[in-house]
């Protein structure tokens, strides 16, 4: 045991000499398992993961616009050694982040959701933040020293389980920790904004936006706001947090550029939800133009398009369809695929051979069970081509209503190729348009797509906390087809 405290002791020492002043925070901060040296190296190893994970980063005058914002801003931070790099993914989730080395990401259903320049200059200004914070670094040694020291607690009693109980405490302790890493990035973002001439409230103004798009987004899911993975749970957004934003503003000159018509300008006819890449849903139907094919959605049931797969969930009735794609190298029959492949472990009932629109299927039965609820598990298996297979998977509770099994056999019997015209269609836009003397939230919101919560979806998408916030002859976004 004494050599166990004399190594500890060591250790501490150690990590006292690792420790400097951040130029940006005035704070101590033990950093040395990531150095800034290696911070360039690092962050480049993880921009190819994100690519990989998103796909494609936008391209052209979004792309551009996006630099220019965040070139405003660099000149005004503390750190010197960091070049920054600013990309827009092509995707639909109100997102943002930053990685080591000055890779900034901001989403396109971010900026969908901003209403002027200086709102998205915030969220740059905000992940800016994080690095000259050096967040990243403070958590990635944070981490690797409570794990060494549960290392050692574990060899001195014998028990590799009290290193697994203090390896779990040490990621509790880093999640807290972030939390207020966030609220230091929203005062370097407001900090950074005013020098770089923006509208200091333009952070607080942009994180009211997120907090309601946030309980609309759990609303309409039929869950909590705080329930599952999505940007609120890693940038937490509360109201607290909104009023210290705001409060940090008033510490700064008043006014500065805001650029709502310029903004609102750039963004007009962009892309709104699912990219043509992925597939997205307009009129009840799935389309992926880009693999040229078809489905129809059940009515009433909520779509989220992942990498990997589409999902549909019905709240009232926790029925779910996953939809994906496979691949078969013994290049099979769908029946034999599904019986000797696929699902050869499963106890099959009901399996018959089918056809979907030209297309050999193959269907089956079995049971399963969907958080801790029995359910039939319905299965079918599409030969798109030799040894590639579209499925469909759908979980259904034993007192599912039958016009809800029978949409999702609809459903399937829908899957289909798309004609030619079909091929070019395209997903919902961005349209801007100005308010009349006579215009209300209510006929503006009627002039967007169809779907639940028109009316408070338009407020959300503009940044409106009641109908009488609208005014005549301002510019307002709405979702067309």
């Amino acid at each position: 045991m004494r050599r166990i405290c004399t190594l500890l002791i060591v250790l501490a020492s150690g990590l006292l000499a690792a420790c400097s002043t951040n130029p940006a925070t005035g704070e101590q901060q033990f950093t040395a398992l990531l150095p800034a040296s290696q911070e360039a190296s690092v962050g480049a190893g993880e921009h190819k993961k994100v690519e990989q994970q998103f796909g494609p980063f936008m391209t052209g005058p979004m792309q551009s616009y996006v630099q220019e914002i965040g070139k405003k801003i660099v000149p005004h931070t503390e750190r010197k050694d960091i070049q920054y790099k600013f990309y827009v993914l092509d995707n639909p989730m109100v997102n943002a982040f930053a990685v080591p080395g000055g890779y900034i990401y901001i989403s396109r259903g971010l900026m969908a959701l901003a209403n002027n320049e200086a709102e998205v200059a915030a969220v740059v200004a905000h992940e800016i933040g994080h690095i000259t914070a050096r967040h990243a670094a403070e958590r990635v040694s944070q981490s690797a020293v409570v794990g060494l020291g549960a290392a050692i607690l574990s060899a001195a009693v014998g028990d590799p389980g009290v290193g697994r109980a203090a390896g779990l405490g040490s990621e509790l302790y880093i999640k807290s920790y972030s939390r207020d890493q966030e609220r230091q990035a929203d005062e370097l973002g407001v900090r950074y904004l005013s020098r770089a001439g923006y509208d200091p409230g333009a952070m607080s103004s942009f994180l009211a936006s997120l907090d309601r798009e946030t309980k609309l987004d759990a609303k309409m899911a039929g869950r909590n706001a705080n329930d599952g993975p999505n940007y609120f749970s890693t940038h937490p957004v509360t109201a607290e947090r909104v009023a210290d934003a705001r409060t940090e503003a008033r510490a700064y000159p008043q006014g500065g550029r805001v650029n709502r018509d310029g903004y609102l300008a750039k963004i007009n006819g962009m892309t709104y939800g699912d990219s043509p890449k992925e597939g997205f849903v307009k009129d009840d139907v799935f389309y992926h133009p880009d693999l040229g094919f078809k489905f129809n959605v059940p009515t009433g049931f909520r779509v989220t398009n992942t990498p990997s797969a589409v999902i549909a969930s019905d709240k009232r009735t926790n029925t779910i369809l996953v939809f994906d794609a496979a691949g078969d190298k013994q290049k099979r029959d769908a029946m034999t695929y599904m019986t000797r492949g696929w699902l050869a472990d499963k106890r099959l009932q009901n399996v018959e051979s089918i056809t979907i629109n030209g297309m050999k299927a193959a269907t089956a039965a079995y049971g399963g069970q969907v958080q801790g609820r029995n359910v039939t598990i319905r299965v079918v298996a599409i030969e798109w081509s030799p040894g590639r297979f579209f499925r469909f998977q759908m979980a259904i509770p034993s007192n599912t209503p039958a016009s809800i099994v029978d949409s999702l056999k609809k459903t399937t019997y829908s899957f289909a190729r798309l004609s030619a015209s079909e091929k070019n269609i395209r997903p919902p836009r961005i349209k801007v348009i100005t308010a009349g003397s006579g215009d209300t939230v209510q006929s503006l919101s009627r002039r967007m797509v169809s779907g639940p919560y028109r009316e408070e979806r338009f407020m959300v998408l503009n940044g409106l906390n009641s109908p009488a916030d609208l005014k005549a002859g301002q510019k307002y976004k709405i979702v067309v087809d």
